[in-house]
């Protein structure tokens, strides 16, 4: 259920993965590129997972052609753009969105720089026709080495005052934490927030890596906390939030069932676990799915629900002043079914 006495908010969703299915057949017919199908059922397949995939690096090669439509800086505006009509639609108060400038640019060889520029543009147009607040999160691909990390770094800094925060995303497995440490350091000292994908594809040690030496505040996915009780009450007394995913978690195969996500357990323990979305285009959800099926799925009851809406505005990267004013005008106990 979503709890109307609170902000509905979204704060792990990637941007490039949740472009729409008629957009990349707009800009594939206008641009003439070779996509697998020009029939949205036909290329759907192509995009979207229909079945969990064995590992979350097939997940990502979904993004294939969420990318690789983004042929200039107009495409890149109008996704930005759409990504918040769409998170409206859903009736979500507050977003968080995050993108990689480097995966993003790397399809059609665009300046990544003006990749952040565009994001940036759309998402000032989206601001002025639409209610739902949004703010912009800068991902370092790991996928690419730590050399280009930095050059991504470099983009993303030229935009530094647009940004709320930096994220590590990609290949877990491959790229441990460690090897960004002088990527995190510049991020923090230009003054965002840090999140990071772990504990997905790679164990508890990832996590330890992202809080002590990139210095996460939050954790994106961490379905393998549970295996060391230490960072369990490491993420409980340092107030470390974690993005939960639930259909993507499954989609990755991740988890193998969604009865089996730890999710009801963080709750219980008073971890302060968040439902998201992740990359709904790809997954082919929304965020009220999330809470509405996929929550229950996992055996969430409403008082589940409703912490974990709770806890989203806690950790949100907002300052006091803007949680308090995204607090005012919801009615108290009220369900969005």
């Amino acid at each position: 259920m979503i709890h109307k006495d609170l902000p509905f908010i979204d704060l792990h969703r990637h941007l490039d993965g949740s472009i729409r299915l008629e957009t990349i057949l707009d800009l594939g017919r206008n641009h003439n590129l070779p996509l697998p199908s020009f029939n949205i059922e036909e290329l759907r397949p192509h995009v979207q997972v229909v079945t969990p995939q064995p590992g979350v690096m097939e997940f990502i090669a979904k993004f294939k052609w969420m990318v690789g439509v983004l042929v200039d800086y107009d495409a890149c505006r109008r996704v930005a753009f759409e990504n918040v009509v769409d998170a409206e639609k859903e009736g979500i108060d507050y977003i968080e969105l995050r993108f990689s400038p480097w995966f993003m640019s790397k399809p059609h060889n665009l300046d990544p720089a003006g990749v952040v520029a565009s994001i940036v543009e759309g998402l000032e147009e989206a601001r002025k026709t639409t209610q739902t607040k949004v703010n912009l999160i800068g991902i370092i691909s790991r996928t690419f080495g730590p050399e280009i990390g930095l050059l991504e770094l470099k983009a993303l800094l030229s935009y530094k005052n647009d940004l709320v925060g930096l994220d590590l995303a990609g290949d877990e497995a491959n790229f441990p934490p460690s090897l960004f440490k002088e990527h995190f350091l510049a991020g923090r000292d230009a003054g965002w927030n840090v999140t990071v994908h772990a504990g997905e594809a790679a164990g508890a040690e990832s996590v330890w890596q992202s809080i002590l030496l990139l210095g996460a505040t939050r954790i994106g996915h961490a379905v393998r906390i549970d295996e060391d009780p230490k960072l369990i009450d490491y993420m409980l007394d340092n107030h470390i939030g974690i993005e939960a995913n639930l259909t993507s978690n499954f989609q990755t195969s991740t988890v193998p069932d969604l009865s089996k996500h730890p999710l009801k357990s963080w709750l219980g323990k008073g971890l302060l676990a968040t439902i998201n979305t992740d990359d709904p285009g790809i997954s082919n959800i929304d965020l009220p799915h999330e809470f509405n099926i996929a929550a229950k799925l996992a055996g969430l009851n409403n008082s589940l629900t409703r912490l974990a809406q709770k806890n989203a505005l806690e950790i949100a990267f907002l300052s006091k002043d803007e949680k308090e004013q995204l607090k005012k005008g919801y009615g108290e106990g009220k369900l969005m079914v």
